[in-house]
C-alpha cells in the first residue's frame, strides 16, 4: 500500500515517442543491426521508438489503419517524430503484383491524407519525415521471384518514379524526406545496401540509420533523459530523487 501512494503522489512517466511506420523494411529494423534498433539504442531513456512496420503493406492499406494507431485520445502530443516509410510494395507492377501495386497518383494522394492525417491530431510537420523507397537491384529480386516461381515482379525505374512522388509530397505538405533512392545510387553499385534486391543489408540498414539521424538528432538529441542516473538518486531518501 505504501508503494501504491507513493506512487500516487508522483507524476506518471510518459515516454515521448518515435513512431515508425512503412512496410517490411520498416518490420525488419529492429532485427540486429536494423535502422529502428539504431534508433532505438541512440534514444534509450529518452524516447521509446514504436515499430509499426508492417510487412507487405501499401499506402492504401496503411492510410486505413492509421487513425487506429494514432488518435488525439491516445497522447498523439507525445509523439516527436514519426517515420512514414512505403513505396516498395505500391510500386510493384500491376500486371504481375496487383494485390500490392497502387497506381502512382494514388501513392502520392495516399501519402499525402496520410500527412494530412497526423496534422489534423496536432502532428505538426517538423515532426513528419517520408522515406522515399530504396533502389530496386533487379537481378537478385529476379532471383527472390523465380525461386517462388513468379516472374519480376518490379522494376528500378518504376521505383524511382514513386520515389519522385515521395519527394515531391514532402515539398507540397511542408515535411522532411529522406530521399533514400536517390541517395543510394550516388554509389554505383548499391546492390551492397541491398540483402535481396529489395530489403536492406547490414550496410544498407547502417546508411539508412545515418541518414535518418542526421535529421532527428537536433530534434531528439536535447531532450532530457528520464529518472535520474543512478549515481544521483539519493539512496537514504530515494523518495526525493524518483518521485
Amino acid at each position: 500500500m505504501a508503494l501504491a501512494e507513493a506512487a500516487a503522489r508522483g507524476r506518471l512517466l510518459r515516454w515521448p515517442r518515435v513512431l515508425l511506420l512503412g512496410d517490411s523494411i520498416t518490420e525488419y529494423s529492429f532485427q540486429e543491426n536494423g535502422w529502428g534498433a539504431y534508433l532505438a539504442e541512440r534514444l534509450v531513456r529518452k524516447c521509446d521508438v514504436v515499430n509499426r512496420g508492417l510487412s507487405g503493406y501499401n499506402t492504401r492499406w496503411a492510410k486505413l489503419i492509421l487513425p487506429r494507431l494514432i488518435t488525439e485520445s491516445t497522447s498523439a502530443d507525445s509523439i516527436v517524430a514519426v517515420t512514414i516509410f512505403f513505396g516498395a510494395n505500391d510500386s510493384a507492377l500491376k500486371e504481375l503484383n496487383p494485390k500490392q501495386h497502387v497506381p502512382l497518383e494514388e501513392y502520392a494522394a495516399n501519402l499525402k491524407s496520410m500527412v494530412q492525417y497526423l496534422k489534423s491530431v496536432d502532428i505538426t510537420a517538423d515532426r513528419i519525415i517520408l522515406i522515399t523507397p530504396p533502389p530496386l537491384q533487379e537481378l537478385a529480386w529476379e532471383k527472390e521471384c523465380l525461386a517462388k516461381g513468379d516472374k519480376l515482379n518490379r522494376c528500378n525505374a518504376t521505383t524511382g518514379q514513386y520515389a519522385q512522388a515521395c519527394v515531391q509530397v514532402a515539398r507540397e505538405c511542408g515535411t522532411d524526406v529522406l530521399d533514400l533512392w536517390s541517395l543510394m545510387q550516388k554509389n554505383q553499385d548499391f546492390s551492397s545496401y541491398l540483402s535481396d534486391g529489395l530489403h536492406l543489408s547490414t550496410k544498407g540498414n547502417s546508411f539508412l540509420a545515418a541518414q535518418l539521424w542526421s535529421r532527428l538528432e537536433n530534434k531528439l538529441s536535447a531532450l532530457p533523459s528520464l529518472l535520474p542516473y543512478w549515481r544521483d538518486v539519493d539512496h537514504t531518501n530515494p523518495e526525493a530523487s524518483l518521485l
